[in-house]
């Protein structure tokens, strides 16, 4: 069995495929992908010999991997592999045929493995909630609802997430960004980099910065006291969502 692993952080490939050799030595590793780009060229190169199953991880080095799907027909059984357990209705809508929490436990590998030798297809999609219109905001003994459509950007700071509204005002939100990202208008947010995600309806200019970096400049009238950066990994991904 020949397996493609796509992870974008070196100590988890490793251990993946420390994984596989220690306990599934009929399991081929063929490569590695860190990210959304390098993945989509090395299936196209290996378009004649793809491999049997693919190990995804869900945040990569420039986007997230259902990227992936919106951009190929992929074929291929894939198992998803990630640190949260919010991705895992949109990991069923796209097909995925099993979904593993980090740290992978070696059972959870076989039964997912099991499931490939078997020929097994992924089970029905799951029914996807409709994005949010509005985020309730608790605040002592008041709730405040805040409608997406009003939403300046998301971020994170020192393991708190934050919502900034159009009129500049600030709450602290439960959620972490990944479940948040779940959660509202794909065509109409972008997750700039691990800590921000941003509204285009917000976006007045982009510069280039040094390192191939982008730098956002908000619309008149917004504060910019967070840093929005666009990490030089998800440039290409978030010009290609700006000109949408």
């Amino acid at each position: 069995m020949r397996a493609l692993i796509i992870e974008d952080e070196p100590r988890a490939q490793k251990n993946m495929i420390s994984l596989l050799e220690s306990n599934f030595p009929q399991v081929e590793v063929m490569g590695v992908a860190s990210s959304v780009k390098s993945t989509l060229q090395w299936l196209e190169e290996h378009k004649d010999g793809l491999p049997d199953v693919i190990f995804m991880d869900v945040e990569l080095a420039d986007g997230n991997c259902f990227d992936i799907f919106a951009k190929t027909d992929l074929r291929v059984p894939v198992i998803m592999t990630t640190a949260y357990d919010s991705y895992a209705v949109k990991a069923f809508e796209v097909n995925s045929l099993d979904y593993l929490l980090k740290p992978v436990e070696v059972e959870d590998l076989r039964r997912a493995l099991s499931r490939v030798k078997a020929g097994e297809i992924a089970p029905p999609p799951m029914a996807v909630s409709a994005p949010k219109e509005k985020f309730l905001i608790r605040l002592n003994d008041r709730i405040v609802p805040v409608h997406t459509r009003d939403i300046a950007y998301f971020y994170s700071e020192a393991k708190n997430s934050y919502i900034v509204t159009r009129e500049n005002r600030k709450y602290v939100l439960d959620d972490s960004l990944d479940a948040i990202e779940q959660n509202i208008p794909r065509d109409g947010f972008f997750r700039i980099s691990r800590s921000c995600i941003i509204a285009e309806s917000v976006i007045e200019s982009v510069s280039k910065l040094l390192g191939g970096r982008l730098r956002i400049s908000l619309v008149h009238g917004l504060d910019n006291n967070t840093d929005l950066t666009v990490s030089r990994a998800r440039v290409d991904s978030f010009m290609s969502w700006l000109e949408k």
